[in-house]
């Protein structure tokens, strides 16, 4: 009969503490701060233009002045004009009158200039050049005037040619001060882009720094207690009071944004060291309902592991900071002590009602295999490869003490139900499937029939446990001379052949009600066929295995 070897992993059930402040998670963590950045840019931008509205504000009231001013100049012009024809002859009148004449037009002009001067700053230069030309024009007409009139009018001339003066002086000042105004504002708001600018390339590199550990050199563990019903927020809170995070805020951000959830309560030893994602990861897997001291690391022990498979495992720590992460244990040392007669004869002691019954040393590959339970375990600074062996021995009769009696009453040894259970393990992948096929081992056993089960031949191989095709397991060698040869020899095999988990246990000492005698699974939807014939059984194999060899 041909078996398909599948490995089982359980899982664990989770309870899911979420926050309830729930945010939109479509864009990058990048994004997000990017997106501050263009709102500051944006503020800055509203500044410059509100500057910009009051400088213009400036220049209308500058130019409001200016036309203030001449047509104050223009008033009194006219007024010292008619108080100048009272009292003048007709004669003097008659000639100074295109004099003044020309000199309010040029005085009209010359604030007409001014007003343009500070509507538009960008003219100044040729501003400066045409008050120059109109002073020049202005002393030109008085030369004319003078030669052609009597010398009271030079006099009039040189007080029209000083109040020219006096104008442009107020402009220059104006133009001064003007000048100035444009330089604060475009410092201030040079100050304003700079300190938005550090404000936002400060808080970057603030929440980058937030990202990383504490203190990448510190070894200390700290223990924390996280309450059951803490969402994001105040597991954040949490961690910073203890000095495990550098803020909150950016730890309950950083985990929404990463999809970091189901965070489960109890107690954790965790370090400075670490960064945020391996604080979230630590706390996705579950802490201890008591305090426990920290450990150095963890060791996973799978269901369906082989003794060859542990011996690797012990040197990979599980919950290390690479993939690689080894322990201070080696596989050489852990083979060495799992086959020590001494050490064995020690763990029957300890352990009776568990090792009673375990195969001898001659009939076993290994004696201890199948008793080692498939478990997550921690190690310490002070632990020793004894203390981990025994802490695997101790886990196993733990899980077995609300088993013996049962066990006892059906008439079975510990052994019988760890080996017929190892084969369960590896042949079955649900609860319903592994109670079916104990079903079919003990029909088959009850009618003295072999239970031809591939997984004992591989082991008998050394290759449990290998990846093999589908041809390979075809074609395996059912003659091989072995204890663990099942397709020749009926009954059970010498002892287990892996580390079977609990279900495969519990499927074992309660199997289904069947009068199957067959089974096999397809090889592509892993749904298992069960039958009762010989003929009904050729059959399934036909579909659902020999068609599937290439």
């Amino acid at each position: 009969m041909c078996i398909r070897d599948r490995l089982y992993l359980g899982g664990l059930a989770l309870t899911d503490f979420k926050d309830d402040e729930q945010q939109n998670q479509q864009r990058s963590f990048k994004e997000q701060i990017l997106a501050e950045l263009e709102k500051a840019n944006q503020i800055r931008k509203e500044k410059e233009e509100e500057l910009f509205q009051k400088e213009l504000e400036a220049k209308e009231a500058a130019r409001r002045t200016a036309q203030l001013y001449a047509e104050y100049k223009r008033q009194d012009f006219l007024k010292k004009k008619a108080e100048t024809s009272n009292t003048a002859t007709d004669e003097k009148l008659t000639k100074k009158l295109p004099l003044e004449d020309k000199l309010a037009t040029q005085e009209d002009l010359l604030a007409s200039k001014t007003v343009d001067f500070n509507e538009d700053r960008t003219r100044e230069g040729l501003v400066d050049q045409e008050m120059s030309s109109l002073a020049k024009d202005s002393e030109t007409i008085q030369e004319k005037e003078v030669s052609q009139d009597i010398i009271p009018e030079a006099t009039q001339g040189q007080r029209t040619t000083e109040k020219g003066d006096a104008v442009r002086r107020t402009a220059n000042k104006r133009q001064q001060t003007d000048r100035m105004a444009k330089k604060i504002s475009t410092i201030l708001i040079s100050s304003i882009i700079l300190a938005i600018l550090g404000i936002g390339l400060a808080g970057t590199v603030y929440v980058y720094s937030a990202l990383n550990p504490v203190d990448k050199n510190s070894k200390e563990f700290v223990q924390v207690e996280i309450p059951s019903g803490s969402g994001n927020k105040l597991i954040g809170q949490i961690l910073q009071k203890d000095g495990l995070i550098k803020n909150s805020t950016v730890f309950s951000f950083y985990t929404k944004f990463k999809n970091f959830t189901n965070f489960q309560s109890g107690y954790y030893n965790l370090q400075k060291n670490m960064s945020l994602e391996e604080i979230a990861k630590a706390l996705q897997e579950g802490g201890t309902a008591e305090p426990t001291k920290p450990s150095l690391g963890k060791i996973l022990i799978p269901e369906g592991y082989t003794i060859k498979q542990i011996a690797k495992a012990v040197e990979r720590n599980s919950k290390g900071r690479s993939k690689n992460a080894k322990t201070p244990f080696h596989e050489k040392d852990f083979l060495d002590l799992v086959t020590d007669e001494a050490f064995i004869q020690d763990m029957v002691k300890k352990h009776p009602r568990l090792l009673a019954n375990i195969p001898t040393k001659e009939a076993a590959v290994y004696r201890l295999e199948g008793y080692l339970f498939p478990a997550t375990y921690n190690y310490y600074k002070e632990t020793t490869m004894t203390d981990l062996v025994e802490d695997m021995l101790a886990t196993t009769d733990a899980t077995l003490a609300p088993y013996y009696d049962q066990i006892a009453a059906s008439g079975k040894t510990v052994n019988e139900v760890l080996t017929l259970a190892s084969l369960v393990e590896k042949e079955g992948a649900t609860d319903d499937d592994r109670r079916q096929i104990a079903s079919v081992f003990y029909n088959r056993l009850n009618n003295g029939m072999a239970l031809q089960s591939n997984i004992a031949i591989l082991y008998a191989m050394g290759k449990l446990g290998e990846k093999t095709t589908l041809a390979e397991d075809a074609t395996i060698d059912t003659t091989i001379n072995s204890p663990y040869n099942i397709y020749t020899n009926t009954g059970l095999m010498p002892g287990p052949v892996d580390a079977s988990g609990l279900s495969a246990i519990e499927a074992t000492l309660n199997p289904a009600s069947t009068d199957y005698l067959y089974f096999v699974a397809n090889v592509h939807t892993g749904e298992v066929y069960y039958a009762k014939t010989f003929e009904e059984h050729s059959a399934n194999v036909e579909k659902y295995v020999n068609s599937q060899i290439q």
